[in-house]
């Protein structure tokens, strides 16, 4: 046993208490008072993704300290390990793959079914969809394994002549062979001593691959939009917030635009409802549903901002000094959270697009850290990755208020529907598995050794048909230009005021 197994393995247990504990109490306090005492089955799947989705990034510090436990041993294997990390990892992501792909959209097709019909119909019904999602997705998974689901290690024959123990060594860096030949060194081996090494991959491992493949897309996407909305967003909250609070009379003028803006989208809402009851849902009205979720979501934003800048009652000015307050956190968070972007990105353009790497960054910070108490490192890196998932969340948001073919899915204290909920927690889910590998590339010096790196450094990288998505760096550079471009719209309009919106209108 390692020195610090047992302690170890009393942290992991009283993490996972603390995670589930913690994840039933957002439940409670986002949830929409109209899902009280009710949806218990989309709510146990909430609390147990989102655990899921907690512990998987946790589990890479775990490793990480499960492998520094064994830091004295002569060889890994002659450590005998407190958790079984890979196994682990293998047992989260399957789980990962099955709440995503079908538990959770399970959830969202009983939810958002038609509340006239029975409990066995909406059952039926989401059943139905589950079941042809699963056979899709079994049959697309067995041809790829059957096909490609192999691995290709690059790797060097390497042998050396045998001689009598010599008096003395005469070894030098041109010569650290016996018998002068020059193939025992994989360093000056010659090119025709390399070789590729074919095998099967397990097939659990190439569903986590596959999951990997299809979480990095939108990490992509999202997380590189939201590296740079994140903290920018809160800094030009700072920037836009109102300076003074605003007499009566302009309060009653904005309350009464805000009202007929309330009252013509409850006009289209009930148009639309209407058109849903007559069976003609088609893609016009989809993408009319989509326009009005937005512009309520950003009636309720100018809502707000109107009742900040006039605050009423008998602790009005108490609320004003909250508010003030409430924005200076805004802008310190959004400072700190600035500071973590940037490092990121600096980290991703020093260790892993340029080759070889100009230095090992934050990896280095981390060990340091190790060095001044031996949790300090450990917790610095769950942060970085845990900042990595709510950058993906805030581009998801940024991206659906501004795209109309993306559905917005807010969460809002006191206000979040079940079908928001699972959204969000499916997104965490799938771009958490996407998380964890890029945290084990990034940090590979860091994490080195671990079972997170075996599996998402030598196997999923050299996967075929997958494997050069990472040999040239393609979701790393797609992550750096969107975050650029993303600092550039900031920087352009991110300081203006958002314009009141003009009159809506459904689409015809």
């Amino acid at each position: 046993m390692g020195d610090f197994n047992l302690a170890l393995l009393l942290v992991a247990v009283i993490v996972c208490v603390l995670v589930f504990v913690f994840n039933v109490y957002l439940l409670v306090n986002y949830q929409h008072p109209d899902d009280a005492n009710q949806a218990y089955f989309p709510k146990f799947v909430v609390v147990l993704g989102l655990s899921i989705a907690a512990i998987s990034i946790l589990m890479l510090p775990a490793d990480v300290a499960n492998r520094q436990a064994c830091r004295h041993a002569i060889y890994n294997g002659a450590c005998n390990l407190t958790l079984p990390m890979k196994d682990l990892w293998l047992a989260i992501y399957i789980i990962d793959a099955i709440l995503v792909f079908f538990v959770i959209p399970f959830a969202m097709f009983y939810y958002e079914g038609d509340q006239d019909k029975t409990v066995w119909k909406r059952v039926k019904s989401a059943s139905l969809w589950v079941i042809v999602t699963a056979v899709v997705c079994a049959l697309v998974l067995g041809i790829l394994y059957g096909l490609i689901g192999k691995v290709d290690f690059t790797v060097r024959h390497l042998s050396s002549t045998t001689e009598p123990f010599p008096p003395s060594f005469n070894f030098s860096d041109g010569q650290q062979c016996i018998g002068g030949t020059r193939q025992c060194s994989a360093y000056i081996a010659n090119a025709a001593s390399e070789t590729t090494w074919t095998m099967r991959t397990t097939f659990p491992e190439y569903i986590v691959a596959l999951a990997t493949i299809a979480g990095s897309v939108l990490f992509t996407i999202f997380g590189g939009v939201g590296i740079a909305c994140l903290p920018l967003g809160l800094i030009f909250s700072f920037v836009r917030r109102p300076k003074a609070v605003i007499t009566r009379s302009q309060y009653i003028k904005e309350a009464t635009e805000l009202g007929k803006k309330a009252r013509e989208l409850k006009k289209a809402a009930d148009a639309l409802h209407q058109e849903e009851r007559s069976g003609n849902k088609g893609r016009k009205w989809r993408k009319n549903v989509k326009s009005v979720e937005k512009e309520v979501l950003l009636l309720e934003e100018d809502v707000k901002s109107l009742e900040e800048m006039y605050p009423q009652g008998e602790k009005a000015e108490t609320s004003w000094a909250l508010t003030v307050l409430g924005y200076l956190a805004k802008l310190v968070l959004g400072v700190i959270g600035l500071i973590v972007s940037v490092a990121w990105i600096a980290h991703i353009v020093i260790y892993l697009l340029i080759d070889p790497p100009l230095s090992a960054f934050l990896n280095e910070v981390f060990i340091k850290l190790d060095d001044i108490w031996g949790l300090l490192g450990t917790a610095a890196f769950a942060f970085f990755c845990f900042y990595l998932l709510l950058a993906v969340i805030a581009g998801a948001m940024m991206l659906g208020l501004k795209l109309v073919f993306i559905t917005i899915h807010p969460m809002k204290w006191g206000a979040t529907l079940m079908n928001s909920f699972l959204f969000n927690v499916g997104l965490i889910l799938l771009s958490s598995i996407s998380v964890i590998q890029f945290c084990a590339t990034a940090f590979g010096y860091y994490a080195q050794a671990t079972a997170a790196q075996e599996i998402f450094g030598h196997t999923l990288q050299s996967l075929r048909g997958i494997k050069y998505l990472y040999k040239y760096n393609v979701f790393q550079i797609g992550f750096i230009v969107l975050a650029g471009l993303t600092f550039v719209y900031y920087g352009a309009f991110g300081w203006r005021r958002k314009k009141p919106s003009a009159r809506f209108q459904l689409s015809t």
